[in-house]
C-alpha cells in the first residue's frame, strides 16, 4: 500500500472498537437475515462498523481506499478468480471427480426463454451475463463487505505488522465472519462433514486474503479487493458449480468446500506472497 504510516499505538483503539461494532452490528445483521431473507445486511454490517469507526475516530472515509487505483491491477482482480475457478473445474472435470452438468445448457435455455439456441451458445450467454450484469449487482454487497476487511482492517494492520501477519489475521477474521452462517446449515454442503467444510473453506479464504491485500497494497484501492471477491462468488457459484453434478461423492471436490478449489487458491496465494516478499512488502 503506498506509504502507509507507522503509528502503532493510534492504531490499536480504532481496531478495538471496529472488532467490537462489528459484533454488535453482525448480531443485527445475522438477525435481519431471518426477517429480510437476504444476507446483504450481514455482508453490510462489517461495512457498516468500519465507517463508524472512522467517524468516531475522525477519519475520512477516504482513508478506506476510495480511490479506483491502477487500471491493469483492476483487471488482475477480476481476472484472477476467473482463472482460479476455471483451472479448479478443469481439474476436477478431467480427473473425474466430478462430472459435468448435461443438464446446465437445457436449464439455462429454459430460464432465459431462448429455445432455438445451441448448448455452446447459451453456455456462453450464461457466462457473459453472469460476469456483467451478475456481477454489477452484486458489487454493493460485497462492497459493503470490503470497506471494512481491505479498507478499514488491512490498512490498520499494516500500521503494526508484516505483509503475512496482515494477510493472515485479516483472513481469520474473514473466515471467522462465515463460520456461524455453514454451522447453521445456511452456507455450505449437505453432503460433507462440517469440520471437512469449514476447514477448507477457511484455506479458501486465507489464500484470497493473500492475493487481495497484495493487490490492495499494489493499488492502494479497496475496489481491487471489490473486484476480486465480486469475481470469485460469480464464477464459482453462478457459473461453474452450477456446470457441475453436485453429490455426495464428488461434494468432496468441487466449490468452495471441496478440495480442488482452496488448494489451486492456495498455490496462486503463495506465488502472490513470494511477489510480496520481492517486493518488500
Amino acid at each position: 500500500m503506498a506509504q502507509l504510516e507507522n503509528k502503532p499505538l493510534a492504531s490499536i483503539r480504532p481496531l478495538i472498537i471496529f472488532l467490537l461494532l462489528t459484533i454488535v452490528f453482525y448480531c443485527v445483521g445475522y438477525w435481519l437475515i431471518f426477517r429480510l431473507e437476504r444476507a446483504s445486511p450481514l455482508m453490510m454490517s462489517v461495512g457498516l462498523a468500519a465507517v463508524v469507526t472512522c467517524f468516531l475516530f475522525k477519519r475520512p472515509l477516504s482513508s478506506l481506499g476510495l480511490k479506483w487505483g491502477d487500471n491493469r491491477y483492476q483487471w488482475i482482480s477480476f481476472l484472477v478468480p476467473l482463472a482460479i475457478a476455471m483451472l479448479s473445474y478443469l481439474i476436477i472435470w478431467g480427473l473425474g471427480f466430478a462430472e459435468f452438468n448435461s443438464s446446465f445448457a437445457d436449464t439455462a435455455r429454459e430460464d432465459y426463454n431462448l429455445p432455438g439456441w445451441s448448448d455452446t451458445s447459451i453456455i456462453a450467454f450464461h457466462v457473459l451475463l453472469t460476469a456483467t450484469f451478475s456481477l454489477l449487482l452484486s458489487i454493493p454487497s460485497v462492497f459493503g463487505e470490503e470497506i471494512a476487511w481491505r479498507g478499514f482492517l488491512v490498512g490498520e494492520l499494516s500500521k503494526l505488522m508484516s505483509f503475512g501477519r496482515v494477510a493472515l489475521i485479516s483472513g481469520v477474521l474473514w473466515s471467522a465472519f462465515h463460520w456461524p452462517l455453514m454451522i447453521k446449515g445456511f452456507y455450505g454442503s449437505g453432503y460433507t462433514p462440517l469440520i471437512f467444510q469449514i476447514s477448507l473453506f477457511t484455506l479458501f479464504i486465507m489464500s484470497n486474503s493473500v492475493i487481495m491485500t497484495y493487490l490492495r497494497y499494489k493499488t492502494d484501492s479497496v475496489w481491487s479487493a471489490v473486484l476480486y471477491h465480486a469475481s470469485s462468488n460469480i464464477f464459482v457459484q453462478k457459473v461453474f458449480t452450477p456446470m457441475t453434478v453436485v453429490d455426495q461423492n464428488s461434494a468432496w471436490y468441487v466449490d468452495e468446500f471441496g478440495v480442488v478449489i482452496p488448494v489451486v487458491a492456495l498455490l496462486a496465494a503463495l506465488y502472490f506472497w513470494r511477489l510480496a516478499e520481492k517486493e518488500a512488502m
